[in-house]
């Protein structure tokens, strides 16, 4: 007997990418999970530290709005309908490289999918961040130049990357390339699978006027423990 549906399945240049929903017994409730070949990405069983990016990012930006808001990573979609929660937010660029992962949502297979694509402040681009970040501010049509945060959730950590094309963004001149494209007080915040570096932080302080690591903390059902991930939020000076 099967344990879990497969709702899709893709190739793509990073490898098979597949989307399915299982029943975890532990809990009672339907998991959804995405992997990359035979690697985990996501789990909709732990969101606790997606969310809070965007609720951490969010807080620390000190405009009234409304908000010009990217989130880097569509995935799930939790840090995305997170960030919709907040009312200043008046528009929210969602931008993934898969243009399958688009696509789930575009056919509302996932669980916050409906509350994604019905928002009219939404828009899923399909872009490279990485690439956005390294181009001039404004160049894409459907990014604006001059955004008040950017919440990026993509790579495992600053140091363990899903491609090698990343890396060059987690440097100094990575974050001052990226920091051309919020306003003043603007705020970057990333999420990590690992609690705050401090060699991360160090290169944060390079280019942000205020730095810090939060760890998030949850509870693991599967492992009867706490387990913990890390969000950096940065804030540029006036």
């Amino acid at each position: 007997m099967l344990r879990f549906d497969e709702l899709a399945h893709e190739q793509t240049p990073m490898g098979e990418l597949s989307l399915r929903r299982r029943h975890e017994p532990v809990v009672g409730v339907d998991v959804y999970e995405v992997k990359l070949g035979d690697e985990y990405l996501m789990s909709s069983l732990f969101t606790v530290a997606e969310e809070e990016l965007a609720r951490l990012g969010l807080a620390a930006v000190a405009s009234e709005g409304p908000l010009s808001v990217v989130v880097g990573g569509l995935g799930l979609g939790y840090t995305a309908v997170t960030a919709l929660d907040d009312p200043r937010v008046g528009s929210l660029a969602v931008v993934d490289a898969l243009p399958e992962v688009i696509g789930w949502h575009d056919r509302r297979l996932l669980p916050v999918s409906d509350r994604l694509m019905d928002d009219p402040r939404t828009t899923l681009v399909h872009a490279d961040f990485f690439a956005v970040m390294r181009g001039e501010p404004g160049a894409h049509d459907a990014i604006a130049h001059d955004l008040d945060a950017i919440l990026l959730d993509v790579d495992h950590t600053p140091t363990f990357t899903l491609n090698a094309s990343h890396a060059d963004l987690y440097t100094v001149e990575g974050m001052r390339r990226l920091a051309r494209h919020l306003v003043p007080e603007g705020v970057f915040a990333l999420w990590s699978d690992d609690p705050p570096a401090e060699s991360f932080l160090a290169v944060l302080r390079e280019v942000f006027a205020t730095v810090e690591g939060h760890t998030v903390e949850f509870a693991n059902p599967l492992t009867e423990g706490v387990s913990r991930n890390g969000v950096y939020v940065a804030v540029l000076g006036g």
